[in-house]
C-alpha cells in the first residue's frame, strides 16, 4: 500500500543534519535490557504498526511511503543509526539500547509525541511481559491482531475541503533569546533535564489555577521577562496543541501538532502568579476551541500546498525554510506536553523518561513528560549556556517547587538522510 506524503512534507523539507526533524525518546528501565526480548518486542510492535514500516520513494515530483518488509533496526549503542539510510534498512524509525536504556528514534514528520507514545505503550507491554514473565493488563494498548481502522491509517488533513479560512494577520516579532543573551557563537546543542514530583506539581497547579503545560509556559515567561525587563519585544511562548480532537480523528497516527500563542503582556507582570495563570488558561481555552484549531490546520495545509507548488526539491527546501524563519521570529520559546504517558503497569519498570527533539531554531524547546510519578522537563537548546535554565529554576525555588536537575547532556540526534542528497535510494524503484 502506498501513502502519498502531505503532512510529512514540511518537516521533510526543513530537516537537516544540524537539526533533524526527529523524536528521540530515551527510557531508562529498572534493569539491564535483554536484547533477544527487545528484538521480539520490536518485531511484535512493528507488526501492529504497519504504517510505520515504510520506506521513502519518489515518482515524478511526488514522494510517498511504500511498504518496507525489512526488519526495523535495533543497535547496541546510544547513538542509533541514520534514518532513511542503508543502516536503518531504509526505515524512518529505529531502536537502540545500552545497559538499561531503550531508545526510540522516529521521523517527526511521520508522527508526533501522541503517536510515538502509542508505539512505546505497545513496545513496553510486550517487552515487560516477556522480560519479567508477568501478565500485564492490556486494556487500551494496541496489540497484534487488532483491526486497524482507516482512521488510524489515513491522513485526516489532505482531503479536507471544509476547513475554515484563517485570518491574514501579522504577529509582531517576539523577544529572541539568542540575540538577547548574546549567544550567537554558542552552537553547542545541549539538553538540561529537570525532574519534579508529579503529585506536588499537580497540587501547585490546582492551588494556582494552572495545568502542567500552561504553568511551565508561565514560569518560563516570568523567568525570561525578569532577565530582560526593558525588552521592547514581548515574551511569547508557543504551547503545542494536539489537533486530533478538532479533526475528530483521535486514532490518526500522523504528526498533528498546532500551536497556542501565550504572550506575557506588560500589564501582567505585576499580577499574582494565580492571576497570571488564569490569564494563560484563558488564552489556552480560547485558542483551543475547535474553530481556532482548525484554522491552524488550514494554515498548515496551505503552506504545504504552497511548498508542493514549487518545481524542484531545492525550491521546496527554500520555501519551507523561509516559512520556518518567519514563524521563529514571532516565538520566544516552545513548550510541548503530550499529556500523562499512561504506560500502565509497565511504568513500575521505568526509572527515567526523556523526550528529545530538535530545538526550535530560535533556541529553546521544553519537552514535558509525565511517567511513573515524575514530571521530567527536558530543556532542549541550540546553545549550551544555562542562563535560561537557571532563571527557570529560580522561579521554581521562589514558588516552593522542589526539583532535581538530573543531568546535562549534549543534544545528539541521529541524522535523517535527505532524499535529494540520496537520489540513488529514492529512484531505485521508480526507474
Amino acid at each position: 500500500m502506498e501513502q502519498k506524503l502531505f503532512t510529512e512534507l514540511r518537516p521533510l523539507y526543513t530537516t537537516s543534519k544540524e537539526s533533524p526533524n526527529e523524536i528521540r525518546i530515551r527510557i531508562r528501565m529498572r534493569d539491564l535490557i535483554y536484547s533477544d526480548v527487545l528484538r521480539h518486542a520490536v518485531d511484535s510492535t512493528m507488526e501492529r504498526y504497519p504504517y510505520f514500516c515504510v520506506e521513502l520513494l519518489k515518482k515524478g515530483e511526488q514522494y510517498f511511503f511504500a511498504e518496507n518488509h525489512r526488519p526495523v533496526v535495533i543497535t547496541n549503542s546510544l547513538h542509533g543509526v541514520d534514518l532513511n539510510s542503508e543502516d536503518s534498512n531504509f526505515h524512518m524509525i529505529a531502536f537502540c539500547f545500552l545497559d538499561n536504556w531503550i531508545i526510540l528514534d522516529v521521523f517527526h514528520g511521520m508522527t508526533d509525541g501522541t503517536g510515538a507514545y502509542e508505539v512505546l505503550r505497545t513496545l513496553l507491554y510486550y517487552y515487560c511481559s516477556e522480560r519479567y514473565q508477568v501478565k500485564l493488563n492490556d486494556e487500551g494498548i494496541r496489540l497484534v491482531g487488532d483491526v486497524i481502522s482507516e482512521e488510524e491509517w489515513i491522513d485526516p488533513v489532505v482531503n479536507r475541503t471544509d476547513l475554515p479560512i484563517p485570518p491574514r494577520n501579522e504577529m509582531p516579532k517576539a523577544l529572541n533569546l539568542i540575540a538577547s543573551a548574546g549567544l550567537e557563537y554558542d552552537h553547542r546543542h545541549t539538553v538540561y533535564s529537570i525532574s519534579i514530583s508529579e503529585s506536588e506539581f499537580m497540587r501547585f497547579n490546582l492551588d494556582n489555577d494552572g495545568s502542567p503545560g500552561t504553568m511551565v509556559s508561565l514560569l518560563l515567561s516570568r523567568a525570561i521577562a525578569k532577565l530582560y525587563p526593558d525588552s521592547k519585544d514581548p515574551v511569547r511562548i508557543a504551547l503545542c496543541v494536539n489537533q486530533r480532537n478538532a479533526l475528530h480523528t483521535p486514532l490518526a497516527h500522523q504528526s498533528l501538532v498546532g500551536g497556542i500563542m501565550l504572550e506575557y503582556k506588560d500589564k501582567m507582570r505585576d499580577w499574582s502568579l494565580e492571576r497570571q495563570s488564569t490569564a494563560y488558561r484563558g488564552m489556552v481555552f480560547v485558542q483551543s476551541q475547535e474553530e481556532n484549531v482548525l484554522m491552524g490546520v488550514a494554515s498548515q495545509a496551505g503552506i504545504t500546498r504552497m511548498i508542493l507548488s514549487k518545481e524542484s526539491d531545492q525550491e521546496r527546501q527554500g520555501a519551507a525554510g523561509y516559512i520556518n524563519s518567519l514563524a521563529n521570529r514571532v516565538i520566544t520559546a516552545t513548550v510541548s506536553y503530550v499529556g500523562k504517558a499512561n504506560y500502565k503497569e509497565a511504568e513500575q519498570y521505568i526509572r527515567d523518561f526523556r523526550v528529545w527533539t530538535s530545538s526550535a531554531a530560535n533556541g529553546l524547546t521544553v519537552e514535558i513528560s509525565a511517567v511513573n510519578g515524575r514530571f521530567t522537563l527536558d530543556f532542549l537548546q541550540t546553545f549550551s549556556s544555562p542562563v535560561f535554565v537557571n532563571a527557570f529554576l529560580k522561579e521554581l525555588e521562589d514558588n516552593g517547587i522542589v526539583y532535581d536537575l538530573q543531568d546535562v547532556n549534549k543534544l545528539e540526534l541521529p541524522n535523517i538522510k535527505l532524499p535529494w542528497s540520496e537520489l540513488s535510494i529514492i529512484y531505485r524503484r521508480s526507474n
